[in-house]
């Protein structure tokens, strides 16, 4: 028979929510509005490490029968803000006296606070600071998660987070990529991890375009300071596409579904050697066409160097070049990053025109220095460079670029020709 809910709810502390837990065997449970309410964990890995890092606790709900509750029926019972924060506490606890139960004395606890928990209570949660007192365990070991939507208090919400901080918990934004997400959140909490959406890995797994933004999105937050977290994996291929991505940790079926049973997690780890060789195996051959590109067009390059060099035109120096099927364009671009004279379009960069960018088509005096193929040829005369895949801002395609500096008179310039990643879909 369950324990009946406390009296006083208005600010639930560590010994008010005591008797609510139970002890059987190794485990701990608790009592909620008849339902018994267990913890269950699921691992993260670290794909650099090869190896578990850590655990986000979940809970799970079973009524008089045994029967499994769905999580979101559970968190729909309380009748109150006063009891909403006391279930929240309460799955903290049980999660806590768990976690602190088990051989492992490494590896992080991530437990889940809503905004709204988090902004509804007093500014400092000074439950937490007496539960991990109560329990022992470091606060190092936690990772606080904190759901990515909007809240109503948003400096409430960041004296929170720098309470956590100053404890000496770790901090994270969960479902980052979901509706609500943007970067203003990390700018203001500065979260040590950045778990993202599931829903970003799924139109990954079937849209090249997305695969990039999920790219740039790790690159981006990596340069904002977070590490990141990919949950939702559960096929081989999300697996690939995690660990090209660049992302630190990943979480999800593919390697571990929660599990209730706490003394098996650590047995049967991922096999991440075999991804990983996978992945080297994969990445070696997208590199060797970039490589092939080098040593394809070497020659058409000293050629068409040679030829201005003696004080023919461009257009005559360039010939052989435009003449190719996949050359797009070819310019000249001076030390200081400055285009000379306007661009040669070839045949195929005439057919992939799209009117709709005409005003990026002229490029006389256009300054280049940003890019870092100029930069390289700068930095390196008389070697060929190539660029990876990327979008071309004079007619917003796909190419990649080559470039090649050499002195002409004693002046360093650069000779470039743009080649489009996928002509067979401009040309058709």
């Amino acid at each position: 028979m369950s324990k009946r809910l406390p009296e006083k709810l208005t600010d639930p502390e560590v010994e008010l929510l005591s008797p609510m837990l139970n002890r059987e065997g190794d485990t701990w449970t608790a009592d909620f509005r008849g339902l018994t309410l267990r913890t269950a964990l699921q691992p993260i890995y670290s794909i650099s490490h090869k190896r578990i890092v850590g655990y986000e606790a979940l809970i799970r709900a079973f009524d008089n029968d045994n029967s499994a509750v769905l999580p979101l029926h559970l968190f729909q019972l309380p009748t109150s803000d006063a009891e909403n924060l006391l279930l929240d506490r309460l799955c903290r606890y049980l999660h806590i006296r768990n976690y602190s139960g088990i051989r492992d004395q490494l590896n992080w606890l991530f437990l889940n606070v809503s905004p709204q928990v988090v902004t509804g209570g007093s500014q400092a949660d000074s439950f937490f600071g007496q539960l991990l007192t109560k329990t022992g365990l470091p606060p190092h070991r936690i990772v606080m998660e904190i759901v990515e939507q909007p809240t109503d208090d948003a400096e409430r919400l960041r004296e929170t987070v720098a309470y956590y901080k100053k404890l000496g918990c770790l901090t994270a934004i969960d479902d980052f990529g979901a509706g609500h997400s943007n970067f203003e959140r990390i700018w203001n909490l500065s979260p040590d991890i950045v778990k993202l959406d599931r829903k970003l890995l799924t139109r990954a797994t079937d849209d090249h375009k997305a695969r990039q933004i999920l790219n740039g999105i790790v690159s981006l937050l990596h340069q904002s300071g977070c590490l990141v977290l990919l949950e939702g994996v559960e096929t081989r291929d999300q697996a690939m596409i995690a660990i090209d991505a660049g992302v630190d940790f990943v979480q999800g079926f593919y390697f571990r579904r929660p599990s209730t049973e706490l003394d098996q997690l650590a047995h049967g780890p991922a096999d991440f050697d075999n991804l990983l060789q996978e992945y080297k195996n994969r990445n070696q051959v997208t590199l060797d066409p970039t490589r092939q590109l080098v040593d394809f067009f070497s020659g058409f390059f000293d050629h068409a160097i040679s030829k201005l060099r003696s004080g023919m035109s461009m257009q005559q120096s360039c010939l052989e070049l435009l003449n190719h099927p996949a050359v797009s364009r070819c310019y000249l671009v001076d030390d200081k990053g400055v285009q000379i004279d306007d661009t040669l379009v070839s045949d195929t960069g005439t057919r992939s025109m799209d009117p709709r960018f005409k005003p990026l088509e002229s490029t006389s005096s256009a300054d280049w220095f940003r890019q870092q193929y100029l930069r390289q040829a700068l930095a390196h005369p008389e070697s060929l460079h190539v660029t990876a895949p990327y979008l071309c801002v004079t007619g917003a395609y796909m190419c990649v670029t080559l470039s090649l500096g050499y002195f002409q008179d004693g002046k360093l310039q650069v000779l470039c020709c743009d080649i489009l990643a996928n002509p067979t879909e401009q040309t058709s």
